[in-house]
């Protein structure tokens, strides 16, 4: 009886491994909201790290939280760093295409709690008197990424993060 569970335990553990073999090597969360204002009253906020602290759903998370801002904060080449508790982590960012008003990327590194390497973009098209802003964020996606993502949902998770950013930013602007 105890061979047959081993076995059987053997058979799904390598059922789980195969099927997370075929998991996406990337993912991608993406949010977007209409926020009523033109792009050049919203890039600024996105543009400058500083501005980040008026509506970024991260800020809030660590009261303690040391962050370190570069010599240059806004536009491309602006960095960042930051090192918080365990809701924050460690890591840091660096814009590097500003494309006023409508594109921003920047490289997003991550350190503590887990080390990742990924993307973060913010698109912002008008649409008559208003702007659709589009938060998103693509990277590798590692096995044990693959592995995790049976079990947690990162577009749920981020894109929850996403949300709430993008609200902020809403009233941050419409105020």
């Amino acid at each position: 009886m105890l061979i047959k569970i081993a076995g059987f335990a053997v058979i799904l553990i390598a059922a789980i491994l195969a099927y997370t073999a075929t998991k996406p090597s990337t993912f991608r969360v993406q949010r977007s909201a209409r926020i009523n204002a033109s792009p050049e009253k919203i890039f600024p906020l996105i543009n400058d790290f500083h501005s980040w602290v008026s509506w970024s759903p991260y800020e809030n998370r660590d009261p303690d939280m040391r962050r370190t801002y570069g010599t240059i904060t806004g536009g491309k080449g602006a960095t960042y760093a930051w090192d918080g508790n365990k809701n924050v982590g460690q890591g840091s960012m660096e814009i590097v295409v500003a494309s006023p008003p409508s594109n921003l990327t920047i490289k997003l590194d991550f350190m503590k709690p887990f080390e990742a390497h990924n993307t973060a973009e913010f698109t912002l098209e008008p649409v008559g008197d208003s702007t659709v802003v589009t938060w998103a964020m693509d990277g590798p996606q590692p096995y044990v990424a693959k592995v995790m993502s049976l079990f947690f949902n990162m577009d749920k998770m981020i894109g929850k993060d996403f949300e709430a950013g993008l609200a902020n930013l809403k009233t941050a602007v419409e105020k």
